[in-house]
């Protein structure tokens, strides 16, 4: 770690008083961090020494290991009962607890006693700061644990082990826990960088087929954001992802996931100090519609349409090609994801997440948009007509799709 240590030590001015001096310090410092990320097809079984390897076995003594899953990844899905029993055999390692009962899903996040829970088990195992949470489950559990892991001693190392495509696409390799909070998403959280994050193809194989398709959502944002090629490769074998054709699946959750982490340690804004959040390109609404929704409308459906209207907007406001608008939406419609919600047909209720996005940000107003594929922009005034008349839009050209 380098600081910058900046006092003025010119000379005093002759009636200036000596305890003026060197009262304003300003220190420019950076804090490493390391992501590490890893892919597997089975780490339960024969690649199970990916996740022993991150348990640092250099350590002289045991590593403390708290084991948390899913209750539904826990009842569908062996390899959570074959991780717990492999890690309590192994002699580098001390599973001091493990609780796989936990419920999953956004209802785990709209209250504190998940990360309540979590805190008492971090304290019961007499955790500390080279401990570890190995976590596995979907997005918004990951968040919750996130949270507790963040906070319990300043910090326990989290592994995280990402059970549906949305997580392994995006959310499991970022660096935010929150759980929502005023009935709004994620207004309590921290920034954290995970210990580690695997993402193991066997563990999605008994995702139900409506949250398997969610999680493209998030691909088709960044890639519409960071990469031509990338995008229309995605758009090409959209279809192909929705039959769960799972070598061309993994390869886009893959690529998905890259791209998001290349924008979080590349990006030179990880912890989102700036004005920007270029990979929430669609989400002011998509949170909002959540909400409104009661959580029953996905965050991968509402990625979904938030992605669509703002590229409608983009279009409309900003000159996004057509032709560019409509390759979106064709994408997310050939990956079955939605394109309208009957929450829409009363836009000035959407319209009120444009101001908690702001607050949740701070500072003015800054919304990513496009304005062709690959080339986005940031905007700090939305025009209510014209957002409405998207919204409108939208409902037209998603009919058309359906239709098609």
């Amino acid at each position: 770690m380098k600081a910058a240590l900046l006092i003025d030590e010119s000379p005093l001015p002759a009636n200036c008083s000596t305890q003026n001096r060197s009262n304003h310090l300003d220190l420019e410092f950076v804090v490493p961090f390391k992501h590490r990320v890893r892919f597997s097809d089975d780490i339960a079984g024969a690649q199970f020494d990916q996740l022993l390897q991150l348990l640092d076995p250099e350590a002289s003594e045991q590593a403390k290991v708290l084991l948390l899953a899913e209750a539904s990844v826990s009842e569908s899905n062996g390899a959570v009962q074959s991780i717990r029993q492999r890690l309590s055999t192994q002699a580098s390692v001390d599973l001091v607890g493990c609780q796989t009962d936990f419920d999953g899903g956004e209802a785990i996040k709209n209250d504190s006693r998940a990360v309540e829970q979590v805190l008492r088990l971090i304290n019961d195992s007499n955790l500390d700061r080279r401990s570890y949470v190995v976590a596995i489950g979907g997005g918004a559990f990951l968040d919750a644990v996130g949270y507790a892991s963040a906070i319990a001693h300043r910090g326990v190392r989290l592994v995280r082990l990402p059970t549906t495509t949305l997580a392994q696409a995006d959310s499991g390799v970022g660096v935010k826990n929150a759980i929502n909070y005023f009935n709004k998403k994620n207004w309590v959280g921290t920034f954290s960088v995970p210990w580690a994050v695997i993402n193991d193809a066997a563990l999605l194989t008994t995702l139900p087929d409506q949250h398997f398709r969610c999680g493209f959502a998030e691909a088709v944002k960044v890639s519409a954001l960071k990469d031509v090629l990338k995008f229309n490769w995605l758009c090409d074998h959209a279809s192909q992802i929705a039959r769960r054709e799972m070598p061309i699946a993994i390869e886009a959750i893959k690529q998905s996931c890259i791209m998001h982490l290349k924008h979080i340690v590349q990006g030179g804004d990880a912890f989102e100090a700036l004005e920007a959040r270029p990979l929430d390109f669609g989400h002011w609404s998509a949170h909002r519609l959540e909400a409104l929704s009661g959580y029953r409308c996905t965050h991968g459906e509402a990625v979904s349409i938030g992605v669509a209207l703002d590229s409608v907007y983009s279009n409309l406001a900003l000159g996004l090609p057509e032709q560019d608008m409509r390759q979106i939406l064709k994408c997310l419609h050939d990956l079955s994801l939605p394109l309208w919600h009957p929450i829409l047909d009363s836009p000035q209720n959407l319209m009120q997440g444009l101001e908690e996005f702001r607050q949740h940000l701070g500072g003015r107003l800054t919304l990513t948009m496009l304005r062709s594929i690959g080339d986005p922009i940031d905007v700090h005034n939305i025009d209510a007509s014209t957002m409405q008349e998207a919204i409108f839009g939208l409902k037209i050209l998603g009919e058309k799709l359906a239709r098609a």
